[in-house]
């Protein structure tokens, strides 16, 4: 099943919100054929357009730097808006909360929220243990759990934290990869791999159904890997066009080894920021993306994260991490308005 393209024709206003005398601005977006759009009135009295037969386009929050004695009241604050999901990102050398630990506890503290990392690196993590810890979360909250995982940190710094053998981190990756998945799904796992060895062994307790295992990367290796190994992708620095181009090659590679993944399975990881972004964070991207202005890839305001998350939509992507790039005394501002700002944007 080929992603959703909007043409240019369907709908002319993605949301028109009633906030007293203040109107949202228009998002234009189209229907593909076959798909009808509708207009629907949400709980809190907005006017929502719809699409019917669409894929689910759903938007959450993520933080790469969330201490401990902030997390708390972020949660809080996120369940009582009712967002989508929240997402913990693998910061080892900032004072941020272990992605792992962090699921538990934001799992523990709500009924319906989802939370998912974003993203963990695998290679270099006992996989035994990682599945037994993914095996847990999901029955302690299951289907709220959303395991993304990637090859190494976003800082080079610290990958020796994630030791493999040297040039070894792909292979390393696909074996405990297959190690994980098949833990999650059959009662007893034997295992004589290069990199693993597993006689006999189980995780007692394991999901109903076998967790999705989101792949992080955008590199054309990494495109085939997912599509290999992966349940779905959640890029990152990635133009629109560029997503596209990255699903049509993991649809591709997931079709020579005759699997297929799911076509609500593609998100990205949004920074957003309200002013120009800090020196510390261009530098940042730019050693990523040297190619492309970092503006591209971190929205100025509202206004333009709507424009740039239906291109993303166009392209076939439909789910979203978004990074608030704020001050700490900021966060709290930012989730307030986020429901208003964003979440009309879901379908």
């Amino acid at each position: 099943m080929a992603p959703l393209k909007p043409d240019s024709t369907c709908w002319e206003d993605l949301y028109t919100r009633r906030a007293g005398s203040r109107q949202s601005p228009a998002v234009s977006l189209s229907c593909p054929p076959g798909v009808r759009a509708g207009r629907t009135v949400s709980t809190e009295g907005d006017l929502v357009d719809r699409w019917e037969g669409v894929v689910k386009v759903r938007i959450g929050v993520g933080f790469a730097g969330m201490p401990g004695e902030v997390l708390s009241d972020v949660v809080k604050r996120i369940a009582q808006l009712n967002i989508d999901s929240l997402w913990l990102s693998e910061q080892l050398s900032l004072p941020t909360v272990d992605p792992m630990m962090g699921m538990a506890w934001a799992l523990a503290r709500t009924n319906r929220l989802k939370v998912g990392t974003g993203v963990a690196v695998l290679p270099g993590r006992n996989p035994a243990l990682f599945a037994k810890q993914l095996a847990s979360l999901a029955a302690l909250a299951p289907g709220r759990v959303l395991p993304v995982v990637g090859l190494g940190p976003a800082r080079a710094s610290e990958r020796s934290a994630f030791p493999v053998p040297r040039g070894r981190r792909g292979d390393v990756f696909d074996e405990a990869l297959t190690v994980v998945r098949r833990l999650l799904a059959e009662d007893s796992v034997t295992h004589d791999g290069e990199f693993f060895h597993l006689d006999a062994i189980g995780l007692g307790e394991r999901p109903a159904r076998p967790l999705d295992l989101w792949l992080g990367g955008a590199a054309p290796a990494a495109l085939r890997r997912i599509g290999r190994l992966g349940d779905g992708w959640l890029a990152s620095l990635v133009t629109p066009a560029e997503a596209a181009a990255g699903i049509e090659a993991i649809n591709a590679a997931a079709a020579e080894t005759g699997r297929m993944v799911d076509q609500e399975h593609f998100g990205l990881s949004l920074r957003v920021g309200f002013e120009a972004l800090p020196p510390a964070q261009l530098a940042a991207i730019q050693a990523r993306r040297p190619d492309v202005d970092p503006g591209v890839f971190a929205p100025v305001g509202w206004d333009a994260t709507r424009t740039l998350i239906a291109d993303y939509v166009a392209a076939g992507v439909s789910k979203f991490v978004i990074y608030p790039v704020v001050p700490s005394a900021g966060v709290t501002a930012f989730l307030d308005a986020f429901p208003h700002e964003l979440m009309p944007l879901q379908t």
